[in-house]
């Protein structure tokens, strides 16, 4: 459903790179039969469970287009959104990675959000942030170019905040184009509905985090909402000694078994 859903979303100016993790051979025969489509450019298959440094770095190398983007396979968007973003890219140079907001309606928090709302050349607006998601983004290929891929043991929050550093500007579009993430207990596609059945099949955030039911994920998912709402746009906030200190804070939680903030978010 992702993957058509994307492709049907593209236009003709648009190619549709894929890459596939593992042998499950019934994902692979509907990969393989949607490789007709005009979008469809290319499949590179990994037996191997890649994690998701290495397959963007390998877009990022191979392709040779002036912007990129990725959408993850638990993820659908709306049409346009490539389209709208592209527009509001090419009349403000000065903007780095922008993406579609992943979250809901009833995540907004306007004292939080508006503070960061800033007006673009025509007509466009940005929510202010220095880094967005992984997924359904469209970023500038001078970003590439100047900062390299994606280092050793860096996350691509990572890279957008070097790049922020580096002069660029990122956020999310707004108002805000949404992208359902079927990963979010609430969403209509989400077809984890026990439990049990998050236990099999956590990912690696909720491990991380300790997340062992559905409705704590929930709140979770709420609470990164937030987060990234309240966070302060200025990259420097986000890097240095204040990214040291906010690490050792953290951690010295957790040692001390500091429940935490998203468990006691409202």
């Amino acid at each position: 459903m992702a993957l058509s859903r994307l492709l049907d979303t593209c236009d003709e100016t648009m190619r549709v790179w894929v890459w596939h993790n593992g042998n499950h051979e019934e994902t692979l025969d509907i990969v393989r039969s949607l490789s007709t489509h005009p979008r469809f450019y290319r499949l590179e298959h990994s037996p191997e469970n890649k994690c998701l440094r290495e397959p963007t770095n390998w877009f990022w190398e191979n392709s040779d287009a002036p912007f990129v983007s990725k959408v993850d396979d638990d993820c659908s968007l709306p049409n346009g959104w490539a389209q709208t973003l592209l527009q509001c890219h090419k009349i403000n140079p000065i903007l780095g990675a922008i993406g579609c907001w992943r979250f809901y309606d009833e995540d907004f928090v306007p004292e939080l959000a508006n503070k960061k709302i800033c007006n673009l050349n025509g007509g466009h607006e940005l929510m202010k942030n220095s880094w967005v998601q992984g997924s359904g983004y469209v970023l500038r290929r001078e970003c590439i170019d100047n900062f390299g891929p994606i280092a050793e043991g860096e996350s691509y929050t990572s890279f957008c905040i070097r790049t922020a550093l580096g002069g660029w500007q990122n956020g999310w579009y707004f108002p805000f184009i949404h992208e359902e993430h079927m990963d979010d207990p609430r969403s209509q596609f989400c077809e984890i509905k026990t439990d049990e059945k998050f236990m099999e099949n956590r990912p690696l955030s909720a491990i991380n985090d300790n997340v062992t039911t559905l409705a704590q994920w929930a709140e979770r998912v709420k609470y990164m909402a937030f987060l990234v709402q309240e966070a302060n746009p200025d990259p420097r906030y986000h890097s240095g000694w204040r990214k040291k200190i906010k690490g050792v804070k953290s951690y010295a939680q957790r040692a001390l078994g500091i429940e935490s903030k998203w468990r006691s978010a409202k």
